[in-house]
C-alpha cells in the first residue's frame, strides 16, 4: 500500500465493482500502461484474486499509469481508465459494465480490412472509435490494444503494441492442484503467484471441482463461511443453508426412526423386500447423523479455525466416502424394492416369499461389497490442504480429493452409474407394474376398456406405483441441474450447486411416507408394533 525510498508515497488505489451480467472468472491481470515521450510506453501487470464474498476489488498500484485494463484470460478485456495526466496517491472508483469490455477487431471491422496486412490494417483502426462511438471503449488484435479517447471534440483511437501472450510461470514449482496453471507477477524477483484454473475448477489453490455432479459441502459454502464471525452475521447463502439443513437433519430422523419401528416387525421382513426397507431405513439414520457431523465439522472448522490436524484427516477421509456409501446403498435399495414388487406381480401366487428374504440378504451384502470396492479410491486420494492467502490474511484448512484425468473419468462414471441405474429401475419397474396388472384384469373382464381399466388399477394398486414415480420425479431436478449445468462457470451460482446438494438427501428421507404410508398392511404394522411398545412402556 505505500512506496518511496521512506514508504512516504500512499500508492494509486482502484475500487472495482462489477454489473451483475459480467460473469467472475476467481482470478483477473490487471494491465496498467505508461505513455512516454516519443510514442513509447512501458507495461505493467498485477493479478488479483476474487473471493466469493469480496464485493468491490480493491487494486493498488505503485507506479506511474495513464491505462488501466482487466484481464479475465482468454482474451477476456475490460477497459478501466484512461487518464491523459497521472496523478499519485490518488483513489479511483468505477463500475465495470459491458460497455466496458474490449471486442477483438473481427467483431468490429469487416471481413476485407481484417485480412488486409497488419501495417495496412491498423490505418482503418480510427474508424471503429468514431462510427460506435460511444458504445466502444477499446479493441485488439493479435499484437495492439487500442482504446477510444475524447481529444480537441473528436473519439480518436490510440494504439500501442501488448503481447498478449505473456506469463511468468513458477519456474516449475506450482503447488496448484488440478492442472492449474502457476503465474507469477514478474519474471524476476516476484512478490505473489497465483494460480489460474481449469474449466471447472476453482479455489486459491484449483483445490475444489464445480462440477454440478460431483459437489461436495467444502466446495459449495467454504469461502463463504467467514472466520471468526459470529453466524448470525454470515452470508445469507450459510444461514440459509443451515436452517435447510436443521429441517433435512430433524426430517430424516423421525422418517428413518418411524421406518424402523414398522420394518424392525418380523411380520414386514417375511419377503425380501421388507428386508430392504429395514436396511434402507437404519442407513438412512447413518446417513442423517453423518451428515449433521459433517456439516457442523465444516462451519466450526472454518469460522474457529480448528488446527487439529489428527481429527480433521480422519473426519476428511472417512466422512464424505461414508456419506457416498449411503446415499448410493439407499438407492440401490429403493431399486431393489421395486424390482421385487414387479416380480410379485408377474409371478402372482407362485411367488416364494421365503426364497425372495434369502436372496435378499445375499443381494445387500452384494451390493455394500460393490458400492465400497467402487468408491474406495475416494479416501485413498483425499487430503488436507493448508492454505493461507496473503491478500485477506486467512488461514484455512480444506478437505480435497485429488484425481489424475483418468481416474477422474472413472470417479465420474461411477457417480453417474449409481444414480442413473437405480433411476431407470424404478422408472421402467412403475410402468411394468401397472401394464402387467392391468392386462391380468383385462383377461377376466374383456368387455371393459382398456383406458377404464388402466385407471382403475392405477387407484387400486396406487402404494405399489407411487414409490418408484416419486423416487423418480425426486431425481429429475438433479439431473437436471447436473447434466445440463454441466459445472459452474464462478462461485457466483453457488445457490444452484446447495439445491442440488441438498436435493440428493431427499429420496432417503422419504421412506416412511413412500413405502409405509400408501400401504394399508404396512400401516397396520406399524400401529401394532406402537401399541405393543406402549404396553411394554406401561408395564
Amino acid at each position: 500500500g505505500f512506496s518511496g525510498e521512506r514508504c512516504e508515497i500512499v500508492d494509486s488505489k482502484i475500487i472495482l465493482s462489477f454489473h451483475k451480467d459480467i460473469i467472475l472468472s476467481q482470478t483477473m491481470f490487471v494491465h496498467f500502461i505508461r505513455a512516454i515521450d516519443n510514442g513509447l510506453h512501458e507495461n505493467g501487470s498485477t493479478f488479483k484474486t476474487i473471493f466469493t464474498n469480496q464485493k468491490p476489488v480493491t487494486i493498488e498500484w505503485a507506479h506511474p499509469f495513464h491505462v488501466a485494463f482487466l484481464d479475465f484470460f482468454n482474451n477476456n478485456y475490460y477497459l478501466i481508465i484512461v487518464q491523459n495526466k497521472y496523478n499519485p496517491s490518488t483513489k479511483i472508483i468505477r463500475t465495470i459494465t459491458p460497455l466496458d469490455h474490449c471486442k477483438h477487431i473481427s467483431e468490429i471491422l469487416n471481413e476485407t480490412i481484417v485480412k488486409l496486412h497488419p501495417l495496412r490494417r491498423i490505418k482503418y483502426y480510427q474508424l471503429p472509435c468514431q462510427k460506435r462511438s460511444p458504445l466502444l471503449s477499446c479493441f485488439y488484435d493479435d499484437n495492439h490494444f487500442c482504446f477510444c479517447n475524447d481529444y480537441d471534440h473528436q473519439r480518436l483511437t490510440n494504439c500501442f503494441e501488448f503481447n498478449h501472450g505473456i506469463e511468468h510461470n513458477c519456474f516449475g514449482q506450482s503447488n496448484c492442484e488440478n492442472g492449474a496453471h502457476c503465474l507469477q507477477n514478474k519474471a524476476t524477483c516476484p512478490q505473489t503467484s497465483i494460480c489460474v484454473c481449469p474449466k471447472c475448477f476453482y479455489g486459491v489453490r484449483c483445490q475444489f471441482t464445480s462440477n454440478l455432479f460431483d459437489l461436495s459441502l467444502d466446495a459449495i459454502l467454504g469461502y463463504y463461511i467467514q472466520p471468526h464471525i459470529n453466524i448470525k452475521y454470515q452470508s445469507s447463502i450459510v444461514q440459509v443453508s443451515i436452517v435447510l439443513t436443521m429441517i433435512l437433519i430433524i426430517a430424516g430422523i423421525i422418517d428413518s426412526v418411524l421406518s424402523i419401528i414398522t420394518f424392525g416387525n418380523k411380520e414386514a421382513c417375511k419377503a425380501g423386500c421388507g428386508l430392504y426397507l429395514l436396511t434402507s431405513s437404519i442407513i438412512t439414520l447413518l446417513i442423517v447423523i453423518i451428515f449433521a457431523l459433517k456439516f457442523w465439522i465444516l462451519i466450526i472448522a472454518q469460522i474457529t479455525y480448528m488446527t487439529n490436524q489428527s481429527f480433521l484427516k480422519f473426519q476428511c477421509i472417512s466422512i464424505d466416502f461414508l456419506l457416498r456409501i449411503g446415499l448410493s446403498m439407499d438407492q440401490w435399495l429403493n431399486a431393489c424394492v421395486a424390482i421385487e414388487r414387479t416380480i410379485t406381480i408377474i409371478k402372482g401366487t407362485r411367488f416364494d416369499q421365503n426364497k425372495s428374504k434369502q436372496i435378499a440378504k445375499y443381494i445387500i451384502l452384494v451390493l455394500l461389497f460393490t458400492i465400497t470396492s467402487t468408491t474406495i479410491h475416494d479416501p485413498i486420494h483425499r487430503r488436507l490442504l493448508n492454505e493461507n492467502d496473503d491478500d485477506v490474511d486467512e488461514k484455512r484448512i480444506w478437505c480435497i480429493v485429488s484425481y489424475s484425468s483418468n481416474l477422474r473419468a472413472f470417479n465420474s462414471f461411477i457417480l453417474i452409474f449409481h444414480f442413473l441405474a437405480p433411476f431407470f429401475i424404478n422408472t421402467i419397474s412403475a410402468i411394468i407394474i401397472i401394464v402387467m396388472i392391468t392386462r391380468q384384469r383385462t383377461t377376466v373382464r374383456q368387455h371393459q376398456p382398456y383406458k377404464e381399466l388402466l385407471r382403475e388399477q392405477f387407484q387400486q394398486h396406487i402404494n405399489l406405483i407411487i414409490a418408484p414415480f416419486v423416487l423418480v420425479i425426486l431425481a429429475v431436478p438433479r439431473l437436471i441441474i447436473s447434466f445440463v449445468g454441466g459445472c459452474l462457470k464462478s462461485t457466483s451460482g453457488s445457490w444452484l450447486s446447495l439445491i442440488g446438494y441438498l436435493i440428493s438427501f431427499v429420496p432417503s428421507m422419504l421412506t416412511f411416507l413412500l413405502f409405509v404410508f400408501p400401504s394399508e398392511s404396512y400401516k397396520q404394522i406399524f400401529r401394532k408394533t406402537i401399541e405393543q411398545y406402549g404396553r411394554t412402556m406401561r408395564i
